[in-house]
């Protein structure tokens, strides 16, 4: 490949990955997106990982 065509190819790259983003920006509509943020981060769902023995050793006791 010539250095033009490699060029081209590089303009082309950037034209399409800018135009996206600027297309991306330009429809955007905040009330069409979800809340992803964890409200209540109390209610994970850790306690079905944990060994039985994680309760006794949480308040300090040994085995």
């Amino acid at each position: 490949m010539t250095n033009r065509q490699v060029l081209l190819l590089i303009a082309a790259f950037v034209t399409l990955t800018l135009g996206s983003f600027i297309w991306y920006i330009a429809t955007w509509d905040a009330d069409e997106r979800t809340d992803l943020r964890i409200e209540d981060t109390h209610h994970l769902a850790l306690f079905e990982i944990l060994p039985p023995e994680a309760p006794t050793l949480a308040k300090g006791m040994t085995l």
